[in-house]
């Protein structure tokens, strides 16, 4: 009777005892986020490899099967599961190349306006009556807003400054190197007119001088709104140049019109060149001839050096380069035209005579 009664107990302690136990298949480990899983051929599908998601892409659960992409002005984080903001790269006054260029250029605006002050205190002197005063002014004037034409260029890019940056380039230098044609023509045709039975000396005024200036510019300010008519610079946010980085740059429109502009005025600087080293052995009063000829020597020195240099970089050096042109082309205008002159008006006052001037070198 005991015996039968233990019975009942002892089947309930080995119902307790019984453990059902449901097998566990536990091939790979789960993939975190920022990895996608990729299943292995041949493997059951509980085997597969966590891949890391490609570049650009984030995957934010874990087991994902698939990775997405970031928006165009986001870039994953280190991890790949979360989308941060790109940052932006461009030429800024906060950055020390920019911040240089913006300083130099500002310094190199005022030494011309600095020059023209010279000049009209000293305007009565033969130094300065020579070689056509009202010319020197505007040509002091063009460089030094061919200076200052390079802060269109510094900064973040906007459309409007896209729009116009090159242009006021184009022309504030048409006019700059016009006033030097300008100067180079009128001292040939003033050394001519001093033959007996010239017809030149009808030719030998301001009116002339001038008209070459305005043709010139015209010319250049004809292909310019030509180009901002037809196809004009727009603002570009360019992400292909370097993977999570966005370049704000400006695109030219169309390049060739930019290229054009820049032969323009390589020819402009090649005619005032030739006429001036042609002209290089006039009389001594008519010398300013040598200083231009070295003027447009190293004018297309840098913009021949800058072409090569201007294709080869990306960015905001691309830009940088340009303006570098700009403050180094000004800088041989100013310096080769205008120094050997205030030199003479500051430090050898006995030398701005008209007997000195008509009988030895300046």
């Amino acid at each position: 009777m005991a015996a039968t009664g233990r019975l009942p107990i002892l089947a309930a302690k080995l119902k307790i005892a019984v453990v059902i136990r449901v097998p566990i298949s536990v091939c790979s480990q789960s993939c975190l986020p920022g990895f996608r899983k990729s299943v292995t051929e041949g493997e059951p599908v509980c085997c597969f490899q966590c891949i890391r998601c490609p570049q650009g892409e984030i995957s934010n659960t874990t087991d994902s099967t698939d990775c997405s992409k970031c928006p165009w002005d986001q870039w994953p984080n280190a991890r790949q599961d979360l989308c941060i903001l790109k940052d932006t790269d461009f030429l800024s006054y906060e950055d020390v190349l920019g911040f240089s260029l913006a300083a130099i250029g500002i310094f190199l605006s005022l030494i011309p306006t600095a020059i023209l002050g010279l000049f009209l205190y000293s305007r009565s002197t033969p130094i300065v009556k020579a070689n056509n005063r009202s010319l020197s002014y505007l040509l002091l004037l063009s460089i030094s807003l061919c200076f200052l034409c390079s802060f269109v260029f510094i900064g973040h890019p906007t459309s409007m400054t896209c729009l116009v940056r090159q242009a006021s380039f184009g022309i504030i230098f048409a006019l700059c190197v016009s006033c030097v044609l300008a100067k180079t023509v009128m001292v040939v045709i003033a050394f001519n007119a001093t033959k007996p039975s010239s017809n030149l000396r009808r030719w030998a005024t301001p009116k002339l001088s001038f008209a070459v200036v305005s043709i010139c510019t015209l010319n250049q300010m004809f292909l310019c709104m030509s180009w901002l008519a037809l196809s004009p610079p727009y603002l570009v946010y360019n992400i292909q140049i370097q993977p999570g980085l966005i370049i704000v740059e400006c695109n030219e429109g169309a390049t060739i019109a930019f290229w054009c502009m820049l032969g323009y005025l390589g020819l402009l600087a090649t005619i005032s060149f030739v006429v001036a080293f042609l002209a290089r052995k006039l009389p001594d009063s008519f010398n300013e001839t040598k200083f231009i000829t070295f003027s447009m020597l190293a004018f297309l020195s840098v913009w021949i050096s800058f072409i090569p240099a201007y294709l080869s970089t990306k960015g905001k050096y691309m830009v940088a380069m340009e303006v570098f042109a700009i403050l180094t082309s000004s800088s041989a205008l100013v310096s080769c035209i205008f120094f050997p002159k205030c030199y003479i008006i500051l430090l050898r006052p006995e030398m701005n005579s008209k007997e000195h001037l008509m009988g030895r070198k300046l």
